[in-house]
Order: structure tokens, then sequence, then C-alpha cells
């Protein structure tokens, strides 16, 4: 297991625990950017540590070599795109046994959009970044990078570059995906920091966007009932140092964790059309293709009950924060009974959460700007709110960051 966690910012009150949070840092890989003693310049530095290597002690933590940054980033304009087809528990009942009921009390959810043949999820994600760009009153010949944060490109190369040909980004911007399921949304965020604040890039369109119904089986009650499909994105704009709108972060993987959440790949039977020789063993290699999702429910539950709540206090520790501090949690939507969980966990009240699992489902790297763009148009989140968020989902992988909007 592997982890990478850091603190950037300049705007965020330490509530006198800048001491506590120095010796913090030593012994967390971290990024660390302090407003406390160089005001509007950075000092940064980085490194990835172990899990194992970082309990025992026995290997002390490699830093990168420190270096001036005199820029931040800030979150300006947001959007979200679903298909046009809704399911219904209902609906689901008509053709696995289960009813409303039964998923709405283990699940809350109620509803979920679907892709069907005519949609693309391309073009989701395409609507979603224009929508985005059209608040922060950015053009797209302006845009630096696109970032894809997605596990279900319609082309097996990614879907970035299409998507920036389709906003008409006429300059070629570096666009590319990110692949990290459920928390490639918040990844894609810290990510977008790291290139502005150490590439020079200025404006960068961070979508999440996923159509896991392509990969689900239809006949498994316990993933069906889970999973709908969907786009978000979020500009992500350099600004000056002391208007940084990225506090802290702090980002995670367990590859052993894989056996509880996977799609794997599966060999198919060989084409007859190609035919075989007989020379060579095994030759021509048969066709892939991707397995549905399969899941242990329970334990990917109690991953999440255990790793989100402490990946988010650690990252408000970073920022010299506590839960009080926040205006809002905004979780990856997964299941109902996890967000109220963290929640609880981190003492943030429920009129404090964002949640509208209900009428989506699990839409992964979508979940969270979706679930954010809907707040931000509905008047919740204001310019100058503080969010903590979490993904956390198959990899194993798991991350929080805490952000301003704004």
């Amino acid at each position: 297991m592997a982890n990478a966690s850091g603190f950037l910012g300049h705007s965020v009150p330490t509530l006198g625990r800048t001491t506590q949070f120095q010796h913090s840092m030593a012994s967390h890989g971290s990024v660390f950017c302090s407003s406390d003693f160089i005001p509007k310049r950075v000092f940064c530095c980085s490194a990835v540590q172990g899990a194992d290597k970082q309990a025992s002690g026995d290997s002390p933590t490699e830093y990168r070599t420190p270096r001036l940054v005199s820029r931040g980033c800030k979150l300006i304009g947001s959007g979200s795109a679903i298909p046009a087809l809704q399911v219904s528990n209902d609906d689901l009942a008509k053709i696995v046994d289960t009813n409303d009921e039964w998923i709405s009390v283990r699940t809350g959810i109620h509803n979920r959009r679907v892709l069907t043949g005519k949609d693309s999820l391309t073009n989701l994600a395409t609507e979603a970044a224009r929508k985005a760009l059209e608040m922060a009153q950015v053009d797209a010949e302006d845009v630096d990078m696109v970032l894809m944060c997605t596990s279900t490109p319609e082309d097996l190369f990614g879907s970035a570059p299409q998507i920036q040909k389709a906003l008409g980004c006429k300059k070629n911007p570096l666009s590319y995906d990110i692949t990290a399921a459920c928390s490639g949304f918040v990844l894609g965020l810290v990510s977008a920091a790291c290139h502005i604040r150490g590439g020079g890039f200025n404006n960068v369109l961070v979508i999440g966007a996923d159509s896991l119904s392509r990969y689900v089986d239809w006949t498994d009650r316990g993933t069906c009932i889970l999973f709908g499909d969907a786009a978000g994105a979020v500009l992500v704009q350099s600004c000056d140092a002391d208007e940084d709108g990225l506090f802290a972060f702090d980002l995670h993987s367990d590859g052993d964790g894989q056996r509880h959440l996977k799609a794997a790949i599966t060999e198919n039977e060989i084409d007859h059309a190609v035919g075989t020789n007989g020379s060579v063993s095994d030759f021509p290699p048969r066709r892939s293709s991707y397995s549905c999702i399969q899941m242990n429910g329970k334990e990917v539950f109690r991953f999440a009950c255990r790793s989100v709540p402490q990946s988010i206090e650690l990252a408000l520790a970073k920022a010299g924060l506590n839960g009080s501090n926040i205006d809002w949690l905004l979780l990856h939507q997964a299941n109902q009974r996890i967000i109220d969980a963290v929640a609880t966990r981190l003492e943030v009240p429920q009129e404090r959460v964002i949640s509208n699992l209900a009428n989506y489902g699990n839409t992964s790297a979508a979940s969270i700007p979706l679930a954010l763009d809907e707040a931000v148009r509905g008047g919740k989140v204001k310019p100058g709110h503080l969010i903590a968020t979490a993904g956390f989902g198959a990899g194993l992988t798991w991350g929080s960051a805490i952000v301003r909007w704004g």
C-alpha cells in the first residue's frame, strides 16, 4: 500500500497548530506549502512512502528538493450532464428479484440514469465541460489541459483528446485520461493543482465521467441496483498564492483490496475466422474483454467507513482545520449509509452534507462533480465556502481534499 498526502494553501487559518503540523509532515509523505512564514511565496516538497515502512519506521521519508512556488489554484466553474433514460427501483424489480424498499433501505438510491445506444459518454463529458467553461466565463481557446477521470473510456487509448476536439480547443492542449475509478475526480483535482503550480498551466478542465452500466450484471441484484451513468466537470484556474483554494489533500491505494471490487480482463474463445496452423501454442491470442463488476459489498462498506474519515481527518489536520470549520461535506455518492457514517464520525451535521445519491446512484468518478454542480447551481455552495471532499473505490483507492469554492 502506498500513500501520498499534502498541504497546499495560503488562506486557511492555522488555529495555532503550526508546530503540530510540522511534526505531522515529518511522518507522512506529503506536499507541504505554508503561508505562515513566507507570504505569497511557498516552499514545496513531496514524498511517497510505503505504508509498511512508514508504520515500522524502518525507512525515513525522502523529500524532493524544495522549490519556491508563487501560484495557487481555484475552482471557478462547474457543469454536469446526465443521460435521458431514468431507471427506477420499480423498473429494476421487473428484471431482478428486488423492490424499492429493499434497495432504498440498504443504499438510499431510488433512481439512476443509464446510457442507451443513442448516448455517448464522450458527449456527456463534453456537455459537462462546456457548462463549466460557461460558468467560469473562460473560452475553450484558453484551456491549457483536459483531464478526463474515467474507468470506462469509449476508446481503449483514452477519451480526453476527443473531448478537447469537441470543445473546440484549437491550440491542441494536452489531454489525457486518469483511471482511478470512484477516486478519479479527487485525483484529478490534485493533478490539476500540480500542473498549475509546477507546470505553469492556467486553465485545467477536470472531468469525472463514467458509464458503469455497461459493465453491470443486470441479473445480480447485489450490484445492478447501485450504479448509474453521468458526467461532471470543474474548471481549475491559476491564481495568486494568497487566493489559493486547494488547502490540503490525502491520497492512498491498496492493491490487496482489489479482490473486493474489480472488473478484470477475461479471454473470450478464439475467433474461428482467425484460425491457427498449430505451429505456435496459444497463438493467435484470444480476444479479450472486461468482466462485469464483481464486488464484495460488506468488505467495501467496511473499507469505506474506516478509511474515508481517517483520510479526511488527515487532510483537515494538515490544513489546520477540523470538521466544525468546513461548510460542506461532499463524499463520493456510493451508499447513503456510508455518507451518514462518515458524517457522524466527523461530527458534521446532516444539513451540511451534500447528497444526491437518491436520484443518480453511484456514478463513479462523476459523482462528486455532479453533486457539486447541483449544489452550486441550487445556491447551496457559495463563493468562499470550504468543502471537505473524498472519493473511494476500486483499486482499492481513496483520497480526500479540502477545497474552497470560487
